[in-house]
């Protein structure tokens, strides 16, 4: 019997990720991207046409600045925030760099478990949503590099599996902050009901990098409104506003299932 179960679910898994291609191909996203998880994952947009942040927002505060001063207050608040084992079990939580983990961590908001086999089609909108708006931070990391404040002030993050990662590359804006953020404008479109709580938890996901010292708080603050442009890019897409539709009809046979 166990066996059998194996077998049977060795041969689900491939069907699902069979169905995945071809939904992909059939949805007009042709240019290809690189997710988090290091599968390759068509994008709506290249890089070149996505809004350039750069011209978009402001640069960081410089030190010495009033507005440098508030992001230091931030750094040291976010410290005392990990003597609460709640709030820093969160915040570890939050810095994975992976997109499933991201878009888990949106189930208990969202009011649905997402997951590639349970509901393909939200999950699909997802991962394709997100590894294009994922290229709006690129050129703004480089172009301003600025210092993260772990390394400014000489300190060790609070997660420490991520610091040799995160050292030397630029603080300005936060991936984190638009992959939470980009999230939560997907799914609350899909689910509006629900959208209090996923912003809710979008807002923290963005705290969180403050918390473990990866970001300064204008980073966050700018990121958010980043992952508002490059959504409202993302409308532009006559192969977005389709898959889109496909989500929003998966959630609503989800919904009468549950009744």
């Amino acid at each position: 019997m166990k066996s059998n179960l194996t077998h049977n679910g060795f041969v689900r898994g491939w069907a699902c990720i069979l169905v995945a291609v071809f939904w992909l191909s059939s949805c007009g996203v042709s240019r290809p991207g690189v997710s988090a998880a290091g599968g390759t994952v068509p994008t709506y947009f290249t890089m070149d046409e996505m809004p350039d942040l750069i011209a978009c927002l402001p640069p960081p505060p410089d030190p010495g600045t009033p507005a440098f001063s508030y992001d230091s207050t931030r750094y040291v608040w976010g410290k005392e925030q990990r003597l609460d084992e709640v709030r820093a079990k969160m915040a570890d939580r939050d810095a994975v760099w992976i997109l499933d983990s991201v878009f888990t961590t949106f189930n208990e908001p969202f009011g649905m478990e997402l997951s590639p086999s349970g509901t393909p089609e939200i999950w699909t909108l997802l991962m394709t949503g997100l590894t294009t708006t994922d290229l709006i931070r690129v050129r703004p990391k480089a172009h301003f590099h600025r210092i993260r404040p772990f390394e400014y002030f000489g300190e060790h993050m609070y997660t420490l599996w991520e610091e040799d990662g995160l050292r030397g590359e630029g603080s300005y804006p936060s991936g984190h902050t638009i992959r939470a953020w980009c999230t939560a404008l997907i799914l609350s479109e899909i689910n509006p009901a629900a959208a209090n709580r996923i912003y809710a938890r979008a807002w923290e996901c963005g705290i969180s990098r403050v918390i473990v010292g990866a970001h300064w708080q204008s980073d966050v603050d700018a990121s958010r409104v980043a992952a508002s442009i490059a959504y409202a890019k993302l409308q532009t897409s006559p192969a977005f506003r389709t898959r889109m539709e496909r989500a929003k009809r998966e959630f609503r046979r989800h919904l009468r299932f549950k009744r």
